[in-house]
């Protein structure tokens, strides 16, 4: 089971990271030659705007999710520093748990948008696809992002009280300037 996670955690992660890179190298390739196009030819790809928008909206989607893995959300932990380590520890998998849960919902919401888009047939007017293929992005980021959610609340679970939190941000740059 070990090693079934194992996978599945670095496939995640490489469909994150991927995704999240190509898309906004991607978009940005794609809007630099549609200006270079426009204001240099007096020519435009007209679906470029579109595709550059789903690019964008990718690479945060999926960044997002990534971030996640790495842990580098923006988290304010100084009320979980001042609480006893073992109900700081509670208030975070209470948080994480919340985030869990709405992250979720949101997959789960993306999944029934793109079933609704594929039932209604609706198309794209520039790009000429089915609009459920780029909203197709809105449940697979959230699933990834939900999944490494769990991933934490399962990694602070398991982890002893007080060392979940660690040091704050005043300490880690006290011992740096200490050191230096």
């Amino acid at each position: 089971m070990r090693k079934f996670f194992s996978i599945l955690d670095y496939g995640i992660a490489a469909l994150n990271k991927n995704i999240a890179v190509a898309g906004i190298a991607l978009g940005v390739l794609l809007a630099f030659v549609n200006v270079v196009l426009r204001y240099g030819f007096n020519a435009s790809l007209t679906w470029a705007g579109e595709l550059t928008n789903y690019f964008f909206m990718a690479s945060a989607l999926f960044g997002a999710a990534y971030g996640f893995k790495k842990g580098i959300h923006i988290s304010v932990t100084i009320l979980l520093n001042l609480l006893p380590s073992y109900l700081g520890k509670a208030m975070l998998i209470l948080a994480h748990t919340i985030s869990f849960i709405y992250l979720g919902v949101s997959a789960y919401f993306g999944y029934e948008l793109v079933v609704l888009l594929m039932d209604f047939g609706e198309m794209s007017i520039d790009l000429n696809i089915p609009m459920w293929i780029p909203h197709l992005m809105l449940p697979l980021a959230f699933a990834g992002a939900t999944y490494r959610v769990g991933e934490k609340i399962y990694e602070v679970a398991i982890t002893h009280a007080d060392e979940v939190l660690g040091k704050s941000e005043a300490e880690l740059i006290r011992d740096s300037v200490e050191k230096g």
